[in-house]
């Protein structure tokens, strides 16, 4: 049984309505670019369905990295302590410190897992379609086989680097969206380690991890990218872009307290008046803080004094 199969009815949904809508503007139906549009029309679709999911895993990506000082202190004070009884008090007092803050360790792998059927779903259709089979709702045996066999600047949508006597276009195509989709997603998650961290938890394991990932899922693309037909691989690349660009968006508008974000943000407000900014956030930022206005200190008149003067 599959069970991708109400995710693949979706799927073909959405790519055979906005072929069929740039077919109706006039483009080719066989053209790759029609093609390369229906899939840039499915990751808009699908990613600005994950907004909600998105905004919820970077508040959840804050709370863990607020939440960090607070699990050091409590992992030094459990430090040593191996009997039953501390493991049990350390994971209680843990999972008080997530509920407190509402912060889950997993947010960041959210929108990934979330993203994986769809993204195996898209290849098992490509892949079937590449063979002449039609899809399982929308996508029938003819548009399964001019979506295969459209290309691109000459090179197949079915086609991968790996594909046996691929031309040089093909591995030329295919080498530039690895290359891009590793940047991106590289870029991605440094967005995150350079602007938006506390300086006080980039010690912590959570800020580890996330240092480690940095390196990690791009070498993960950079691998298994030689094996995803071109048609997948432009998914992925446009939905690695809209990430970029979606990232850099609340990062500079809903930033991590402390991080360098957030005190340029803070700086931006206090230059509109709209919030009040350390005076070296502004300068900083090139402009000059004001300077206190000197006011006289009033002396302190005497009675005598006092008397003499209503005389």
């Amino acid at each position: 049984m599959d069970f991708l199969w109400p995710i693949k009815w979706v799927i073909e949904l959405i790519l055979v309505s906005f072929h069929t809508l740039f077919t109706w503007m006039g483009m080719g139906p066989a053209q790759g670019i029609t093609w390369v549009l229906a899939i840039t029309g499915l990751v808009l679709v699908v990613r600005a369905a994950m907004i909600p999911l998105f905004v919820r895993q970077i508040v959840s990506q804050r709370n863990m990295l607020v939440v960090q000082p607070e699990l050091q202190k409590l992992q030094k004070k459990y430090k040593g302590k191996t009997d039953p009884d501390s493991r049990q008090a350390f994971a209680k007092e843990q999972m008080d410190l997530y509920k407190k803050y509402s912060a889950n360790p997993l947010s960041s792998c959210l929108p990934l897992l979330v993203q994986m059927p769809i993204f195996f779903s898209l290849f098992s259709v490509l892949s079937e379609s590449q063979k002449g089979k039609a899809g399982v709702g929308w996508l029938s045996k003819d548009l399964a086989v001019a979506f295969a066999d459209s290309s691109i600047f000459g090179a197949h949508l079915k086609d991968t680097f790996m594909t046996e006597g691929a031309s040089i276009t093909v591995k030329i195509l295919a080498a530039t969206m690895i290359v891009l989709m590793t940047a991106s997603q590289f870029i991605t998650q440094r967005q995150i380690l350079a602007k938006n961290q506390n300086p006080a938890a980039m010690t912590s394991q959570y800020a580890q991890t996330q240092k480690i990932m940095l390196y990690v899922f791009p070498i993960i693309f950079a691998i298994s990218g030689v094996a995803f037909p071109l048609g997948v691989m432009t998914y992925w690349l446009v939905s690695n872009f809209w990430t970029m660009g979606q990232q850099f968006i609340v990062i500079r508008n809903m930033p991590t307290p402390g991080s360098e974000a957030h005190k340029a943000r803070e700086a931006r407000l206090a230059k509109k008046g709209k919030t009040s900014a350390p005076a070296a956030i502004v300068a900083a930022e090139g402009s000059e803080p004001a300077e206190p206005v000197k006011t006289q200190r009033a002396q302190p008149v005497s009675k005598t004094r006092a008397k003499k003067n209503v005389k």
